[in-house]
């Protein structure tokens, strides 16, 4: 039997490592195929998908939970779910994650514990402008950069990407430029200066349709 596997996308070295505003993670080296990958991006417009992206729950770092918690009563009149339930207890000692450590929002009936299954979108997020706050500071990292991810120093893509099960994968903007404006919150223009040099020499993929 043969068995057939992908190859593994180029990856180019940055000039620098570029770290992020809370301290973690900082990034040297980018997976190329962000460039050439789309996807529907406009989650809130979208009516094929069911919020599969908000089935598993995601990775939130300890400070980010801390930053949440401070909302706690506010937010369990919105979710209907008590603070004690909202995350996993395995907590994964990781240098990437702002304070050293992340721990996994909860899933409720198969939906991240956060997702507005009314309304559709984040509650986190949505509670956030509905009191005039930032988003980025409640919202984790992961859920604004979706479906870019980060380990040991390099930006790549999701899991769920990779192994072509994100269901609006195919057309749209690519990855990078669905998520450029976030990347530039967390890094700098300066580290999305830098990407967009790289993305130049990939080709004109900047679509965004």
């Amino acid at each position: 039997m043969n068995i057939v596997t992908r190859a593994q996308p180029p990856i180019v070295d940055l000039s620098r490592a570029y770290t992020a505003r809370y301290g973690a993670p900082a990034i040297a080296k980018v997976a190329v195929e962000i460039f050439n990958l789309r996807y529907f991006t406009h989650c809130m417009s979208c009516k094929f998908c069911g919020d599969w992206c908000c089935s598993f729950g995601v990775d939130i770092d300890v400070e980010n939970v801390t930053r949440v918690l401070k909302y706690k009563e506010e937010l369990e009149a919105r979710i209907k779910v008590p603070a004690a339930d909202w995350f996993l207890a395995e907590r994964e000692e990781h240098p990437d994650y702002p304070g050293g450590a992340s721990v996994r929002t909860n899933t409720v009936d198969g939906k991240c514990v956060f997702l507005d299954r009314r309304r559709r979108g984040c509650h986190l997020h949505a509670f956030a402008l509905e009191k005039g706050l930032d988003y980025h500071d409640l919202k984790p990292v992961l859920s604004t950069m979706f479906p870019l991810t980060f380990d040991d120093g390099v930006l790549h893509v999701m899991d769920e990407v990779d192994d072509r099960t994100l269901v609006c994968l195919g057309e749209g903007p690519t990855l990078y430029r669905g998520v450029r404006s976030e990347l530039e919150y967390y890094f700098g223009p300066a580290f999305v200066g830098e990407l967009d040099e790289i993305e130049a020499r990939q080709g004109d993929h900047r679509n965004t349709a």
